[in-house]
């Protein structure tokens, strides 16, 4: 059975789970922030313990790509994905989400075919359209200056 466009607006809106949009960015808020205070806790810690401070920003980013990746492979990111929604797509962690989650779906294709061939599945456009954006925009810096 077919339904037409009003016909399915209709089901779609009687249905669908309404959600309270002032939690979820409460929470999204929160859990990011959270997430920043994190990766700042981090550097502040890695700085005080002696180590020069360019260091200390590289140590904190493979920290958090590390624990994100450790969550995502224990099945907790996801978890904290629910609750946070885009609170966890803080830039670094959820880059490490976004190429660790279809690695480890693709684990039972093999090592090349699965999880070498998909492991950039989600996170390869995000590069694609990144070093692109970055292109253009230092050509249009290079000309403006």
């Amino acid at each position: 059975m077919q339904m037409d466009k009003a016909t399915y607006k209709k089901y779609v809106s009687e249905n669908a789970k309404k959600s309270n949009l002032l939690m979820n960015i409460t929470k999204a808020f929160v859990i990011g922030g959270l997430v920043c205070c994190i990766g700042e806790a981090l550097l502040n810690l890695y700085v005080r313990i002696g180590i020069g401070l360019e260091t200390a920003r590289t140590l904190e980013s493979v920290t958090l790509i590390f624990l994100a990746a450790l969550l995502t492979g224990l099945g907790y990111f996801d978890n904290i994905a629910k609750h946070a929604g885009a609170g966890t797509l803080v830039p670094i962690t959820g880059f490490a989400n976004a190429v660790v989650a279809p690695a480890i779906d693709s684990k039972s294709e093999g090592f090349i075919m699965g999880v070498g061939a998909k492991m950039f599945v989600i996170a390869g456009p995000v590069i694609v359209y990144g070093t692109i954006a970055s292109v253009i925009y230092g050509v249009v810096y290079y000309f403006i200056r």
